[in-house]
Order: C-alpha cells, then structure tokens, then sequence
C-alpha cells in the first residue's frame, strides 16, 4: 500500500533553520524517485527537490544551494531541509513518489503518488 505522511511544517523565522519529514510506507519507499513539490497561496504547485533510488539528486533553479533532499539510513523518511529559510518558502509542502520508468526530478508532468502535505510560514 502506498502511503506518504508529511511532518515538520509550523512557523520559521527568515534565516532559520527547517527540517520536513516524509514517513514512505514499503511500497512508497521502493519507489525509484521521491521528491518535494509546494504550493504558495495563489501559485500553481512546483518542484522543490527530487532523489532517486541512487541517492542522486535534482534541485530547481530557485531553491539550488538552499535545500538539501536526502533519506535516512533505511530509506524508509525523507528530508527536506534548509537553513536560510526565507518569505518566499511560505508554502504548503507535498511529499511525493514515483516509480514509472528511468526519470527522476521534481517535474509535476511525471505520474506522482501525493501525501497531504504541511504548512510552512516562514515570517520576516
């Protein structure tokens, strides 16, 4: 059964420290790439971080050398994790995964298995 349960989320002060978790259940977990996408108030929903079954990993342009994607030891959570965050990060965060075909980024056109997301409010 697939299952991603996002936690982490709450208020953060620019500059400070966040870390989002993502519980995978072992069907999700096995996924060839997991990934982070958020949704601001207003915006359409984009990629923040994707990881593939390698431990390679894909960042978008915008939060490039800011965030940092990883899993645990048993692969079985995982990370987002930044400490410069910043106004524009206010979001919601969504947990996902997917093991269709050989191509991992966070790209919203590939075929996703979504958590419910957490709410982050970064305040200046």
């Amino acid at each position: 059964q697939m299952q991603l349960v996002e936690f982490g989320g709450g208020s953060v002060q620019t500059g400070g420290s966040l870390r989002l978790s993502c519980a995978a259940s072992r069907d999700a977990a096995s996924s060839y790439c997991m990934a982070w996408f958020r949704q601001a108030p207003g915006k359409e929903r984009e990629g923040v971080a994707a990881i593939d079954d390698g431990g390679n990993t894909y960042y978008a342009d915008s939060v490039k050398g800011r965030f940092t994607i990883y899993k645990d030891a048993a692969e079985t959570t995982l990370y987002l994790y930044t400490d410069t965050a910043k106004p524009v990060d206010t979001a919601m965060y969504y947990c996902a995964s997917h093991s269709e075909g050989q191509w991992c980024s966070p790209d919203l056109s590939l075929p996703w298995y979504w958590g419910r997301g957490t709410q982050v409010t970064v305040s200046s």
